[in-house]
């Protein structure tokens, strides 16, 4: 393992040739984490690549098989969550698991509560919280249920709960994913009061814009070893991607030459009161048409009233010329219409089901005889789509939790691609998933656009947008601003647009 050019300061936390097996399958080979006090330190790497596993290890989730941890120069006491909290580290995971139905004060201490005379003392607790609150530089209230807050402020009452339990370590798991801009830079600036405080802050992140932001070292694996740490102000982006994927990247964006054809989709003056109004597009075979805009501009909302899961209140779509009747997904999709939403685990998938039944959901009609699902079938569907999206698994009958967020993805495009649509309505489509598999859904798209279909692609990621489509549609507060052609686009245009700003002609 490669360590970076560090002064002379302890490190709080040392994991070198950490090994770990589930059956057959080496999740660590040869990993390693060093942590020093007062800093961000970014753990990147592919889904896949070993991140999860190392973190879970030190959180107590898992015993490693061989390797050496220490902390604060002792050896680490491996076992349970509870050793790993009352040793001083904290896991905040993506998705924050608060009591919804008990104040936020009870939440940070939940399981802790604070005593005096044999009775929880409300007071002190009340007391306590908010005092974490304002040490993280927020303004919460600690008598507040935590149900109806935001995600946002979910995981800073999850900090102030680490904080509370004195933790010096304090892991952070994809925080940003759900978060709009603003709510990024509020929890940028709590992460850096906790390293300006002495805590160790690890950071796990696909954004490297968020990295290079942010972080001061980083750390990056590939199939479960650690390759190389480094300081972030000595490196590039094109560097870390290198290290996490082993081979030069150098088109992201596999963008084919398009051969646009005739319109296969048209909207007209489409309209749902308080969401969006006067929307009207077309998109043609071969074409990728991208819905751009900040987070609350409409796009999601546009995508799912011409899917049919919400019925609009005016305006039309027609596929082919023929018009579709609003509100019935059955019959988009027999039109040749799919929608791959923005939330896998929640829209996409059952996650407790099989590979094989996931990707086959959508044939059901196709796959079964007699009013019987022909399982030879649909394990054979299943197997032909996980081979063409390379989705790497180790049984199809394994439920589809078990794997990695990018090959979930491909999952969910396997099981549209299926059904051979004409056109595919792509939400968000390589959100929390590693750089590798972006270049491979990437190239899917466009392969799949140069054959003939029609590809409408919602994103958030304006090097995606720039790269991918043919034609940039952008919206703000649920109205059209302006529509770009890829040769006119821009990342100055673009934002100008969504933000209400005119753009010179």
């Amino acid at each position: 393992m490669v360590r970076s050019k560090t002064s002379a300061r302890v490190a709080v936390l040392e994991m070198a040739h950490v090994a770990k097996a589930f059956g057959g399958v080496q999740a660590l080979v040869d990993a390693g984490l060093v942590l020093y006090p007062g800093e961000v330190h970014a753990l990147l790497g592919e889904n896949g690549a070993g991140k999860s596993t190392l973190l879970k290890t030190l959180a107590g989730v898992h015993r490693s098989d061989a390797g050496e941890i220490t902390l604060h120069g002792r050896a680490f006491e491996q076992g349970s969550t509870r050793d790993s909290i009352e040793q001083g580290i904290a896991v905040i995971y993506q998705e924050p698991s608060l009591f919804p139905d008990l104040s936020l004060a009870e939440n940070v201490f939940v399981g802790r509560q604070l005593v005096s005379g044999g009775l929880v003392d409300w007071a002190a607790m009340e007391k306590a919280s908010r005092a974490l609150f304002e040490r993280l530089g927020v303004n919460l209230d600690p008598h507040a249920k935590a149900r109806g807050i935001s995600i946002a402020d979910q995981q800073i009452v999850e900090i102030a709960k680490a904080l509370s339990t004195d933790a010096r370590i304090i892991v952070m798991d994809e925080p940003t994913a759900a978060l709009s801009s603003q709510e990024v830079e509020r929890l940028f600036s709590v992460v850096r009061n906790l390293r300006d405080q002495g805590g160790a802050v690890v950071f796990v992140s696909h954004r490297l814009d968020e990295v290079f932001a942010l972080c001061d070292r980083m750390t990056v694996m590939r199939d479960g070893s650690t390759v190389g740490t480094s300081l972030i102000r000595d490196t590039t982006d094109s560097e870390v991607v290198r290290m996490m994927v082993g081979r030069e990247v150098s088109e992201l964006f596999p963008k084919l030459e398009p051969r646009i054809g005739d319109v296969v989709l048209k909207v007209e003056n489409l309209g749902l009161a308080g969401q969006f109004s006067n929307i009207s597009f077309e998109v043609r075979s071969g074409e990728i048409f991208a819905l751009a805009g900040l987070v609350g501009s409409g796009r999601s909302e546009v995508i799912r009233a011409i899917f049919g899961i919400d019925r609009y209140d005016t305006g039309s779509v027609t596929i082919h010329g023929s018009r579709l009747a609003p509100g019935r997904p059955a019959v988009s999709m027999e039109q040749g219409i799919a929608l791959v939403p923005e939330d896998r685990r929640q829209q996409g998938l059952f996650m407790a089901s099989s590979i094989a039944r996931n990707v086959a959901v959508t044939m059901l009609k196709k796959l079964t005889s007699w009013l019987l699902l022909r399982r030879t079938r649909e394990e054979s569907t299943a197997a032909t789509w996980a081979e063409t999206l390379q989705v790497k698994f180790a049984n199809l009958a394994d439920p589809v939790d078990k794997l990695s967020g990018g090959n979930q993805q491909k999952v969910v495009l396997a099981k549209w691609l299926a059904t051979e649509p004409r056109v595919l309505i792509v939400d968000e489509p390589t959100r929390g998933i590693d750089v590798g598999t972006k270049a491979e859904v990437h190239k899917l798209l466009s392969q799949k656009a140069q054959q003939g279909m029609a590809v409408i692609m919602v994103s958030s990621e304006l090097p995606e947008v720039m790269g991918m489509a043919d034609r940039v549609f952008v919206m703000r507060e649920g109205q059209h601003r302006g529509t770009l052609e890829r040769s006119e686009a821009t990342p100055e245009k673009i934002i100008t647009l969504a933000t209400g700003g005119a753009v010179a002609s």
